[in-house]
């Protein structure tokens, strides 16, 4: 009897595979992709509960999600709008080229943009609904791709070629082009600055959790808006790109689109080298519950796919790295068959009927219109969840020799002739070889079939974008009553300038004419700053409302969340808490809504750890109130270094169109935010408001009379002496947490040691500043009139005596306004590290309490002759200084 030889090992294994495939596929053919989906969940199940230790993957095979037989139809004109791509791609790249000729240096990016162009296309032409929509999309752009953005804007006839001439060059005559997207530079074209890279998305995020907010609370009709952000495979190494994306999967914010542009580099080299972001990035989404959508290959791999019945070709595509593929981009036909097809004999018999030259064509997902297209349009029409794609591009695409897929791209700036002309006739631009070294922009005429295909696109899509325009009316003016207790002071009863605002904005709250519209922002610590009283009054906004009874519901105060609640409590996050700020401060503009944003915070976590969303705030045209509480370097009790804040209010200097105060009384506070409210919702500033409110409880006086120009202005006399007459004289100025340690001082002085002295309060160092610097300023251009003086040098040019400052801030703050006093100024400050201490201790150990303004001012005096040097020895003595204490600035 013949006996049959029996088979090895790998060949059973592969037999037997095949028929748990074929098994599969009879469950899809009968019972589709549901049944399938139960099938092995079930058993997944089974084999857990017999022992098998299942490895976990968020990941799916290495291929485009979207597979082609679910793939639709493509709307439009296909031919027409590769047209118009290749015309932006040259348009933006002669912008950049014409840029560096002209000016060595200059600047600017092509890559990114060779490598998006598709994806914004698609966009353009088929997803992105302007303003006059009632749909309308909000669209934040990658950063470097502004070229291809103007480029655009160029052909729509909405910039002209002298503003692409002047790209990088805004201060030419007849307008030019900012760098990026700025809308405080162009502020009728962007919408949002984006270029600091990871602050796009995670604005996004929080801007598309504030549309639901207005539309959960009334503020807008619900609509089928979107927020699409648009960003770099290696922007996401920024913790703030993915570091919320939790957020909108807990929110159910389906109104979100991530379009990552996964051209696999960063500025200098791959993203990941050795591994594959789009798997990465696809586990982390997948993880954090968005649906994902990956785009990887174009249309040309897909009959090879099909052929792929064992599964090597998708095994081979996993199993490579993103820096072999972005080796592949570089290099031939032959290379690429040899080092990826060449694994495997039977994955080079699948492409025998490919030429080199066709095997090097194939295109990536992300340069494949189709491909992008139905990526698009299942994104749009995904609910319940956010959608990321994440779309596989080579950076600089199109450049060829110039940079396409190469590490130095990012830096790609020039072109020569040789390469002009190829990328001229790669993109089949009408420009002849004798114009190439020009590198001249083209546009067809107005009636050319591109022109009027595009303009239609764009007006069947409710208009173009990106377009920015103010959309809300003005707010009439706030009523007086809301403010007029905080003018009468507390009556000897004591408060903290934090319950002082506190109370302010729950009458704001409580107001007929804007109380709906004010956003309180807190980033989980609502009960530290005394506003827990507000969960009950307006509530906590949560789109799911409240789904479980609060622990402490028989309590007064109890925790309560809502769908139409009014307070956004964004958990330990601030830069979460400021891209809501920047979302509702912004509402004006983007929603016609004027919204009136006030965020509190730990004042130690704001200009410090968020600066740079501060300054995105700033770019956005951004207006509301931020609040640094438990502000001050010696109001914070115990916390320590890391907490106390002796930063801030010198850290909002460089920020121009900050207005800045630290206020010490509540009648400041009132006057301050009410005047605030009219400049930016009645006067429409494009301005915000930074407020240092302290813990530190004492009584609040009532508002001295012709006192609310000298606030709002930065300072005013709060009290005179009651001993004008005295030879000693001096002026002492102070601020916040610190001014009625001043008040002491003066006391002390005019009791003690025979010396007159005024009081200052100083609201804003820094608007002294910038009232002093525009004086001079002036002054210096106008050479021939009559000098201005600044407002610090009115207040005190008559006001005899010496001059001492005190400040819970570093002494750099009142130091930057002594260039306009009639006298040198002796500054008080915290400078250095805080310390855990009381608040006694902690004015001792930084030098700023009454005693060491009494010695200061005693000290200037003994200086200037007017006092023997005896008495400031004596008063050191009697004060229990310790003249040899290390100092706390170094120490």
């Amino acid at each position: 009897m013949r006996h049959i030889a029996p088979k090895d090992a790998a060949e059973l294994e592969a037999v037997e595979t095949r028929e748990w495939l074929d098994s599969l596929d009879y469950v899809l053919q009968s019972g589709g992709p549901a049944k399938v989906a139960q099938l092995l969940r079930d058993l997944a199940v089974h084999a857990s509960e017999n022992g098998v230790k299942l490895p976990f993957s968020a990941n799916t095979p290495y291929i485009n999600t979207i597979p082609d037989d679910e793939q639709a139809l493509m709307p439009g004109s296909p031919d027409l709008e590769r047209r118009i791509k290749s015309l932006v791609r040259w348009n933006a790249a002669a912008m950049v080229v014409r840029a560096n000729k002209a000016e060595e240096g200059i600047g600017g990016h092509i890559s990114t943009y060779a490598s998006a162009a598709t994806l914004y296309e698609v966009g353009f032409n088929h997803f992105f609904r302007g303003h006059d929509s009632p749909d309308a999309d909000i669209i934040f752009f990658q950063g470097h791709a502004a070229p291809g953005i103007y480029a655009r804007a160029y052909l729509e006839g909405r910039i002209d070629e002298n503003h692409l001439e002047n790209f990088r060059r805004e201060l030419r005559a007849g307008g030019g082009l900012s760098s990026y997207p700025h809308p405080w530079l162009m502020p009728d074209f962007w919408e949002y600055p984006t270029v600091s890279m990871g602050l796009g998305p995670i604005m996004a995020i929080y801007q598309a959790r504030f549309m639901r907010y207005l539309e959960d609370r009334g503020l807008k009709p619900k609509s089928a808006a979107k927020v699409w952000a648009f960003l770099g495979d290696g922007e996401t190494d920024e913790p703030e790109a993915l570091g919320a994306i939790t957020l909108p999967a807990r929110e159910k914010l389906d109104n979100l689109i991530f379009v990552i542009n996964c051209n696999l580099q960063r500025l200098d080299g791959p993203v990941r080298g050795n591994g594959q972001i789009i798997q990465e990035l696809e586990a982390m989404f997948r993880g954090a519950g968005w649906n994902v959508i990956k785009v990887i290959w174009g249309r040309e791999w897909d009959v090879l796919l099909a052929k792929d019945r064992d599964g090597l070709l998708v095994k081979r595509m996993g199993e490579i790295v993103d820096g072999q593929y972005q080796k592949y981009a570089v290099e031939s036909g032959a290379y690429v068959r040899e080092h990826f097809w060449g694994a495997d004999p039977r994955l080079l018999e699948m492409v025998k009927h490919l030429s080199d030259d066709q095997l090097k064509k194939m295109s990536l997902g992300g340069h494949d219109p189709v491909k992008v297209y139905n990526a698009y349009k299942a994104a749009v029409e995904n609910k319940g969840a956010p959608t990321v794609v994440l779309a596989r591009t080579i950076k600089g695409y199109g450049l060829g020799e110039a940079g396409e897929g190469k590490n130095i791209t990012h830096q790609q700036k020039k072109m020569n002739e040789e390469e002009l002309r190829a990328f001229r006739t790669r993109f089949g631009i009408p420009i002849s070889d004798t114009e190439i070294s020009k590198t001249p922009f083209y546009r067809p005429a107005d009636d050319s079939i591109e022109i009027r295909y595009l303009r239609q696109r764009r007006e069947g899509l409710g208009g173009y974008v990106p377009t920015r325009k103010i959309r809300s009316e003005t707010l009439k003016t706030v009523p007086t009553e809301l403010f007029e207790e905080f003018a009468t002071g507390t009556d000897g009863r004591k408060a903290s300038t934090t319950m002082v605002f506190v109370r302010l904005l729950s009458k704001l709250l409580r107001d007929k004419e804007i109380g709906h519209l004010v956003v309180p922002i807190v980033p989980d610590e609502a009960r530290t700053f005394g506003m827990e009283a507000l969960f009950r009054q307006v509530g906590i906004y949560s789109h799911a409302g409240q789904v479980y009874e609060p622990v402490d519901m028989d309590t007064l105060l109890y925790y309560k969340e809502a769908s139409d609640g009014q307070i956004l409590e964004e958990g330990i996050n601030e830069a979460g808490s400021m891209s809501s700020f920047i979302a509702a401060g912004t509402s004006y503009a983007t929603y016609g809504v004027n919204t009136i944003p006030f965020f509190i915070f730990y004042s130690m976590f704001g200009f410090q750890r968020i600066g740079d969303l501060i300054w995105a705030a700033a770019d956005s045209r951004t207006r509301g109130f931020m609040l640094g509480g438990t502000a001050g370097r010696t109001t914070l009790a115990g916390e320590g270094l890391q907490h106390q804040d002796g930063n801030s209010q010198l850290l909002a200097y460089p920020v121009p169109n900050v207005v800045s105060y630290d206020p010490a009384f509540a009648y400041e506070i009132a006057v301050i935010i009410r005047d605030g409210i009219r400049r930016m919702y009645v006067n429409q500033e494009s301005i915000f408001y930074y407020l240092t409110v302290m813990n530190e409880q004492y009584s609040m006086p009532p508002m001295p009379e012709g006192v609310r120009d000298g606030i709002l202005k930065g300072l005013y006399r709060f009290r005179a002496t009651s001993a004008p007459d005295r030879a000693a004289r001096a002026q002492l100025l102070g601020s916040g947490a610190i001014l009625p340690e001043v008040i002491k001082a003066q006391e002390i002085l005019e009791s003690k040691y025979n010396v007159g002295a005024d009081v200052w309060s100083v609201t804003s160092y820094s608007e002294l500043y910038r009232d002093g610097h525009a004086a001079e300023r002036w002054n210096m251009l106008h050479p021939g009139e009559a000098p201005r003086v600044p407002y610090v040098t009115q207040c005190l040019k008559d006001a005899p005596g010496v001059l001492v400052a005190a400040s819970d801030y570093v002494k750099a703050l009142p130091d930057s306004i002594d260039r306009w006093l009639p006298r040198p100024l002796t500054t008080l400050g915290t400078d250095g590290f805080g310390r855990s201490e009381n608040r006694a201790g902690l004015r001792e150990f930084f030098e700023v309490d009454y005693r060491y303004i009494i010695v200061a001012a005693l000290a200037a005096l003994a200086r200037e002759g007017r006092i023997d040097v005896s008495v400031v020895q004596q008063a050191i003595k009697t004060h229990n200084i310790n003249p040899e204490k290390s100092n706390p600035a170094t120490s």
